[in-house]
């Protein structure tokens, strides 16, 4: 059967998520985007050309009538602004699952949870849907989940820093007390980093910079779903437990 997941009603097959920025150009992203199987993308909907309707759109190679968008407010430093810029993308596009992001500062790009709380409790009561970025904290993931985020999704680390998980026990709590998915966003640098998300029990991860800025993008992509697939199997046939001593494969008794 397929492992599929589901958010606000909405139900997917591919379990990662990727963004749409710092690729060379679109025709890169596409081949990303299709190489990783992918059927959500997030969109920054600050930096979408909306000034010059003769340059090449992202829409133009990635088709949102097969892929959804998931239009974000990256580059939002509080409530008002993630709001506004939200409020937009619904009147432009219709949106209502959303991704929001409001940022505390430029130099570590961590969340402000007071205007991410303050965000979530607004949009929810105006019909949005949405998807959170968090810190990877457990009492602020059901706060978030208790004011209407349709997700949680928690840093693995700085945002565009590579560094993988650094806090699995948080995260591996966050998900033990989450009603709604949990997904992995930010700090992924390589495709093991997204196996042990999923090894965690996360329904997904969401990544940009660990594709668009590899070697190669494409290769990186396809070796990204391929680890989103195996950390998921990993995590639903159940790894073996720990133990302090070696415990030999072969019985020792009846040896010649």
């Amino acid at each position: 059967m397929t492992d599929s997941w589901s958010v606000a009603g909405r139900t997917f097959t591919s379990r990662l998520i990727v963004g749409t920025g710092k690729y060379k150009d679109f025709e890169q992203n596409a081949a990303a985007v299709e190489a990783s199987g992918a059927e959500i993308v997030t969109v920054a909907v600050r930096r979408v050309n909306v000034s010059d309707p003769t340059a090449p759109m992202l829409t133009d190679f990635i088709d949102p009538r097969k892929i959804t968008y998931l239009p974000n407010t990256a580059g939002c430093f509080n409530a008002d602004d993630a709001i506004r810029t939200l409020r937009l993308a619904r009147e432009a596009g219709g949106w209502d699952l959303v991704k929001l992001e409001v940022l505390g500062e430029a130099k570590t790009l961590y969340p402000n949870m007071r205007e991410t709380l303050e965000a979530t409790e607004v949009l929810a009561k105006e019909g949005f849907l949405p998807m959170v970025y968090c810190v990877d904290d457990p009492i602020a993931a059901k706060q978030l989940e208790d004011a209407g985020a349709v997700a949680i999704m928690p840093l693995g680390a700085p945002i565009g820093s590579g560094l993988g998980i650094q806090n699995r026990v948080t995260i591996r709590l966050i998900v033990e007390g989450a009603s709604v998915p949990v997904l992995v966003d930010a700090g992924v640098g390589t495709a093991s980093d997204a196996a042990v998300a999923m090894e965690l029990g996360c329904d997904g991860v969401l990544m940009n910079t660990a594709i668009a800025e590899a070697k190669d993008p494409i290769r990186m992509a396809r070796a990204m779903r391929q680890a989103v697939e195996a950390g998921r199997d990993a995590y639903l046939a159940g790894r073996m437990g720990l133990r302090r001593y070696a415990d030999p494969s072969s019985p020792l008794a009846g040896l010649i």
